[in-house]
Formats: C-alpha cells, structure tokens, sequence
C-alpha cells in the first residue's frame, strides 16, 4: 500500500502544480511514510516534462517542500529557475533563497543579487560551500563584511570562529577583543591575513599584544617581522623577536619600522651587543 500510494501522490503533486491543486489528502498521506513520499516526489520531478516544471515553478500556489524538491533536481533547465526566481510567494521562503543561490544552473544575473538577501549565517554556509562558484563566494563574503558593524558581539564572535578566512581578517580588526582571540584561532585564516592586517596603522593594539603572544602565530619568522615594524608591538615582545634574526636583518627592518624611537634605539643597542659591539646604536 506505501509503495504504491507514494509515488501516485508524488506525481500529482507535481502534475497538479499548475492547476494549483497543491494539497494532498491527510488521510491517504497518512499511507505514505515521509522518506517514500520525497523520494517518490523527487523521482516525479525527474520524470516530468520541462514545460509542466515551468509551470509549476510559477505557480502562486508553489509550497515551500515542492519548490525545494524542485531545487534537488541538478540538471533544472535555467528558465524553469527564472519562473522559479519570480514567483513572489516561495520566494519569500530563506531556505528556497538558499537553495536557488546554491543550485549549479542558477543564472549569476539571478544568484548574485539574491546573496545580498540572505540571512548572516546563510551568507556564511554560501562561502564555505565548495561546489559553489567562487564569484558567488566572494559575493556572499562582501555582503557579509559590509554587515559586520551591524552584528552584534555574539554573531561576530561566531563569525570570528567558523567563518571564511577572508570575513576572519577582517575580524582582526574588531574592537572586541573576544573576538579578534577567536579570529586568530580560525583554521581557515592565513598567515598572509595576518601580515596584512599588522602592517596596518589602525590595527587595534589589542589585535597587535594578540598576536605577539600567541602560541601558532608569533613563531613565525614572517609574523615576527611584521610586528618588528608594527609601532603597537610592546618592548619586550620586540627584544624578544629581534633576537631570532639576524643582526643584519633586524637593522634593515628597522630602518622602515613604525616603532617609538626608543624602542629603536633599545633595539640597535642590543643588535650592536650581539654583533660584539662594533657597531653604534644610532647607526
């Protein structure tokens, strides 16, 4: 009785869409179980004619389930995504805005500005999407940066840990210190983020102490360099970094460095220590 009640509701689901006889008997679903009946709906689609899904996907009737069982279906012609995209009913829906977004035949003149509508988080899940082509990603991360001031701390400290690597630099420069400590820990965010965002003169000097002390990034060769000309970077923290270069390499950073002149001249005195004192500190 499950078997063959499933699949006969599935395609008068579908096949009904366009006379807008969306409903399905409560009690003769009651027959079906959920898995048979999407499963069967799904195969309905699959076996449906393209014009018959237009129709369908324009339908003001169109409920939010059979829109996304559409929206499974990875080879949907673009017009029936078109028709789909212009129904203002299902569109109201965030999963089916999710979905066409998602979908690989969705038209980038369609996709792209449904980004800008999408809710934070979803934002976030469309940049980490690896089947999702990069310029819908890179639309997804700007639609998100560009509303990271209007988040609150908590979305921010959230983002600051599982979002892209890109919306985690931008984190860096956060006045919550909270979050800038959960942006260092992202595991998508790279050293080259975070050299780009010490040679910054507005990187907070929150994010600069951070980042001297923390135990992944200021080993790095790279970063130590970074934060020797950082003007934020504490004294002893820069001791502590010049004296894993070489004394050459110190002197050279240092000539175009943004640290206080004292910590300059603390600096080439100890670099003229190290040399065996044949050089002067002024040098």
């Amino acid at each position: 009785m499950v078997c063959g009640a499933a699949p006969r509701l599935a395609k008068d689901a579908i096949c009904s869409l366009p006379r807008r006889l969306m409903s399905l008997d409560d009690a003769t679903m009651s027959h079906a179980t959920p898995e048979a009946f999407d499963t069967s709906l799904l195969e309905a689609v699959r076996s449906t004619s393209h014009e018959v899904l237009a129709d369908a996907a324009s339908d003001p009737a169109l409920t939010e389930d059979l829109a996304l069982v559409l929206l499974k279906q990875s080879d949907l012609p673009t017009h029936v995504l078109d028709r789909l995209s212009r129904n203002s009913g299902v569109m109201k829906s965030r999963r089916v805005k999710l979905a066409l977004v998602g979908h690989p035949r969705t038209p980038r003149h369609l996709s792209i500005p449904l980004v800008r509508h999408l809710f934070t988080f979803d934002l976030m899940q469309v940049a980490l999407t690896p089947v999702i082509p990069a310029d819908i990603k890179m639309a997804a991360e700007e639609s998100l940066i560009n509303r990271l001031e209007r988040l609150s701390q908590g979305e921010r400290l959230s983002l600051a840990h599982r979002a892209s690597g890109r919306v985690a630099a931008v984190l860096l420069l956060d006045p919550e210190s909270r979050v800038i400590q959960a942006a260092l820990e992202n595991p998508r965010l790279t050293g080259s983020a975070v050299i780009k965002a010490l040679i910054r003169r507005d990187a907070p000097e929150a994010f600069v102490r951070a980042v001297c002390h923390h135990s992944k990034w200021s080993p790095r060769r790279e970063i130590r360099v970074a934060l020797l000309r950082n003007g934020k970077t504490p004294l002893s923290r820069a001791l502590e970094f010049s004296r894993s270069l070489p004394p050459a390499a110190v002197r050279e950073i240092l000539h175009g460095s943004h640290l206080p002149a004292a910590t300059k001249k603390s600096l080439l005195e100890d670099v003229a220590e190290r040399s065996g004192g044949s050089e002067k500190s002024g040098s």
